[in-house]
């Protein structure tokens, strides 16, 4: 089992089969995996609409 280091946590998402195809043709150009490709869209699309709460302590450049 994975150990938890407190910061992730876990869910479970269903989605169709067309859906996981181009996911996973995604990840793989973008050499990343499944769970990988998820995590950077909805960090991106929680950044973009400004729902993702700024870093503390980095400089913007």
């Amino acid at each position: 089992m994975a150990k938890k280091d407190g910061n992730n946590r876990s869910f479970i998402m269903r989605v169709d089969a067309a859906t996981m195809d181009a996911l996973e043709a995604w990840a793989a150009d973008e050499f990343r995996s499944v769970n990988g490709q998820l995590q950077w869209i909805v960090t991106e699309a929680l950044r973009k609409s400004g729902r993702l709460p700024k870093k503390k302590g980095k400089s913007e450049v």
